[in-house]
């Protein structure tokens, strides 16, 4: 047992153990579930000891915090493509990029909402480099700023719902795909920021 165990750590050659965890997180994340995901496992198929990722990550919990981490730092580089000079367009575009990650990405987009929220320190949306910040600059140049936060959390509860009921099976083979059932939310909800 002892020489096995050896030759297994012996085999390891990523060179940075937290990466290679963090990949094989995401690749098991979407195979088996967020839930099924544990350290001694991904050790496994790191070819390490047990014991190795706990170098790295203290639980469970901060590893999802890493693989949330790389999920929004994804997610951000889409909506950047997306982005668009006009800010009524970037706002469309920002959902239904939203809605295509989420289902295209689902263990993902599970994870990434089901680790520990951020704190108010983080200042999420106002910090312009977040995907939070890329939807509230768009708003800024849509709405005054007493209607800022409110018109935010009505975009975001749109998208993320709509994600949520697509990832969950609660809408059943809509006849629209998704891109354009968020697409035609999107075109709605426009309509009532710019009233």
């Amino acid at each position: 047992m002892y020489e096995m165990s050896t030759s297994r750590r012996d085999a390891y050659h990523h060179g940075d153990l937290r990466a290679a965890l963090v990949a094989l997180a995401l690749e098991a994340i979407e195979r088996e579930g967020p839930e099924k995901v544990t350290l001694r496992g991904l050790a496994e198929k790191a070819g390490v000891s047990g014991m190795a990722p706990y170098r790295h990550f203290t639980d469970k919990a901060a590893l999802m915090n890493a693989v949330a981490r790389h999920g929004f730092a994804e997610l951000r580089e889409s909506l950047r493509a997306a982005d668009d000079p006009n800010p009524e367009k970037a706002l469309v575009a920002f959902g239904v990029v939203y809605v295509g990650f989420a289902c295209s990405r689902p263990g993902l987009f599970r994870s990434m909402f089901g680790s520990a929220p951020p704190t108010p320190t983080d200042q999420l949306a106002e910090t312009p480099d977040t995907v939070f910040g890329l939807m509230t600059n768009c708003i800024a140049q849509l709405v005054p700023p007493p209607r800022r936060s409110i018109t935010f959390l009505a975009c975001w509860s749109i998208v993320h719902g709509l994600a949520c009921l697509l990832v969950s099976g609660r809408i059943r083979q809509p006849t629209p795909s998704s891109a354009e059932l968020a697409e035609s939310l999107g075109a709605m909800l426009m309509k009532g920021i710019l009233q």
